[in-house]
């Protein structure tokens, strides 16, 4: 979505890096490849907070393991079978010295801000990408663990312990709020502070439930893609899940950069103006209701065709379910 901005910032930590690389047999370690996948790497798996001196110890550990395995498993300048020791102990003192002192490290000062955008848009994908995961014809599948945010890389790091005791809390919270609290409030709040990845375990919980409540749908409910139309029909996907006596919509955005800046929420009027998606086989004045916000929405007649406006959809959560209620 950012091209342009991501090799700007990728030449200049190249740049500010370049004296820390090691030279080994007349070669620079680490090569272009793995340096550009280290910081792919730190983009992606940088928590959302700076961690403590003992945290940020084992961030480092994590991502010397997952470089060393990666290097290996390329088998370009070391690998598993024939290790290149002093290649790969080179590659560990590189890492090691652009992630020292962080509170005066020129490209962990560049890097992390730019990280947090990505960080900030990427939770939104996460919600539509698990929307999506759950009411697509097939069977969803959940890693341990990903109920919440996961920072996680591949094995052996993504086979830690799962702290299950935290995500029972969570959720024992977040039934709490749904019973004391209207579930637009809720949604809104959760929106705000999606940091903590109770939003992600929210989405799961109900979505599943509702599977789970109206197995019928999914388990036989044909598949229909709607067109939709206006300034940001390129940002969303839309379709219907449907039987002779259910329906449910599906409406998930996408390309997020380009529907709200970064200190915003994907809400309302100001995100999707005219936007709206045109429903075949329904028409005006059916409800259906938002099972993550219990907000109720009517069709409406434009053109002869029956559509939905996607500024009433989101008003108050980023990803919509919406279950016919007529």
């Amino acid at each position: 979505e950012i091209p342009h901005e991501w090799r700007k910032h990728c030449t200049y930590w190249a740049r500010l890096n370049k004296k820390k690389r090691v030279v080994v047999d007349n070669q620079y370690v680490p090569d272009r490849n793995e340096e550009y996948l280290l910081y792919q790497t730190l983009i992606g798996a940088w928590p959302v907070d700076m961690p403590d001196e003992s945290a940020y110890d084992v961030l480092k550990k994590r991502i010397k393991d997952y470089m060393l395995k990666a290097v290996r498993e390329a088998k370009v300048n070391t690998s598993w079978i024939n290790p290149n020791t002093i290649y790969e102990d080179a590659l560990m003192v590189f890492i090691e010295s652009i992630l020292h002192n962080p509170s005066a490290n020129k490209f962990l000062k560049d890097c992390l801000p730019f990280q947090k955008k990505i960080s900030h848009y990427g939770m939104f994908n996460s919600l539509s990408q698990t929307l999506l995961k759950i009411t697509c014809p097939g069977v969803p599948d959940f890693y341990q663990g990903t109920d919440l945010w996961d920072y996680r890389l591949v094995d052996p790091d993504n086979r830690g312990p799962v702290d299950y005791e935290l995500r029972k809390r969570m959720l024992e919270d977040l039934e709490k709020r749904e019973s004391e609290t209207p579930l637009t409030n809720l949604a809104t709040w959760l929106t705000i502070n999606k940091d903590n990845g109770m939003i992600k375990l929210y989405l799961i919980y109900k979505a599943l439930n509702y599977r789970r409540n109206h197995r019928e749908l999914f388990d036989q409910g044909e598949y229909i893609s709607f067109e939709v139309m206006g300034q940001k029909a390129d940002n969303v996907c839309v379709f219907a899940r449907r039987t002779a006596h259910a329906c449910g919509l599906v409406i998930a955005p996408r390309f997020f950069t380009y529907l709200a800046q970064q200190e915003d929420v994907p809400f309302g009027d100001g995100t999707w103006n005219d936007t709206y998606f045109v429903i075949p086989f329904d028409e005006k004045d059916r409800r259906y209701r938002n099972i993550f916000t219990g907000e109720t929405i009517t069709t409406k007649d434009y053109k002869e065709a029956t559509i939905m406006y996607l500024s009433e959809v989101f008003l108050n959560f980023p990803v919509a379910f919406l279950e016919r209620i007529d």
